[in-house]
């Protein structure tokens, strides 16, 4: 796949920031997998975002990027934090009985899902050759699926979830993106996440009672924020310096990372059924991409930020 390149571009650096994300996420999830055997899910979401706020918020104001939104603008952000908070919620909890890289490889149907909520919700058009392979792509995400159902039942679904409530956010992404910039657009969403998530802390009582974390449980709650809110900038970054188009493709990397760690960490690797819907899932999920580029290929490369 080729694609345009600016005079200002660094794509060696793009790909390299784009790598990092691919390593920083499966190794935050991770984190979140093994807290989720001791901790609720939504205090891990709380200590998630409280991260996302501690790096961005001091990182805009130093950087000098305005916080300020329009009444639409913070509309977008509050719908960007309700569904951020789904997708982060509906993923730990996929991870408290999946393993990692089937969990992660499920939720990579989302590039489908996106393809036909853009169809459905902004009329984009949608040829019948990407239809197929949205097809194929869902077909070999069941056969991630098939092996890990008769495991963990009905949690397999979770992924699947995530990649529905993600794929709504990239769309209230773009909405928002002509008006904030990546760093500040988080940074926001990060304080209405966690006012909503700390609000609920406090009427809720109950389940939401929070677990004070032992000395052993501090590193892995740092690692987990850290490392996901630091991946997911260094994805936006990524898109500063290369075209999405070049970048796309390397985020599959993200799925044998997620194996190797899950290997590592918890011994699981996917069987040989889950390792075919995986080739499936990736090919086709490349095929779209080469598709969309050589749908457009005099367009300038989409420079839309990512969450």
């Amino acid at each position: 796949m080729t694609a345009l390149l600016r005079p200002s571009d660094r794509p060696v650096l793009g790909v390299a920031l784009m790598m990092g994300f691919c390593v920083a996420a499966p190794l935050a999830d991770a984190a979140a997998k093994i807290l989720a055997g001791t901790f609720p899910v939504l205090q891990l979401v709380l200590a998630r975002f409280a991260a996302q706020v501690a790096v961005l918020v001091p990182l805009a104001l130093a950087t000098r990027r305005t916080l300020a939104l329009s009444r639409r603008g913070w509309m977008l952000t509050a719908l960007r934090a309700v569904l951020q908070i789904a997708g982060i919620f509906l993923m730990i909890s996929a991870l408290r009985v999946l393993p990692l890289a089937e969990a992660i490889a499920i939720a990579f149907v989302m590039p489908f899902v996106l393809l036909l909520l853009g169809h459905v919700l902004l009329g984009e058009t949608v040829g019948p050759h990407r239809l197929l392979a949205c097809a194929v792509g869902f077909g070999g995400t069941l056969l991630v699926m098939q092996p890990t159902f008769a495991e963990a039942g009905w949690a397999v679904l979770l992924p699947l979830g995530v990649a529905v409530v993600f794929a709504l956010f990239i769309l209230a992404t773009r909405a928002l993106a002509r008006e904030a910039d990546p760093v500040a657009m988080q940074a926001d969403a990060g304080i209405v996440a966690l006012a909503l998530l700390g609000a609920g802390y406090a009427l809720g009582g109950g389940p939401l009672v929070a677990l004070a974390p032992v000395g052993g449980d501090w590193p892995l709650l740092l690692l987990m924020g850290l490392l996901g809110t630091l991946g997911h900038l260094m994805m936006t970054w990524s898109l500063r310096f290369a075209p999405a188009a070049t970048l796309a493709p390397m985020q599959y990397v993200e799925i044998p990372v997620a194996a190797l760690v899950g290997l590592w960490l918890f011994g699981d690797w996917p069987d040989p059924l889950a390792n075919l819907g995986i080739a499936v899932t990736v090919a086709t999920g490349l095929y779209i991409l080469w598709r969309e580029a050589r749908a457009a290929p005099e367009a300038a490369p989409a420079r839309a930020p990512t969450p």
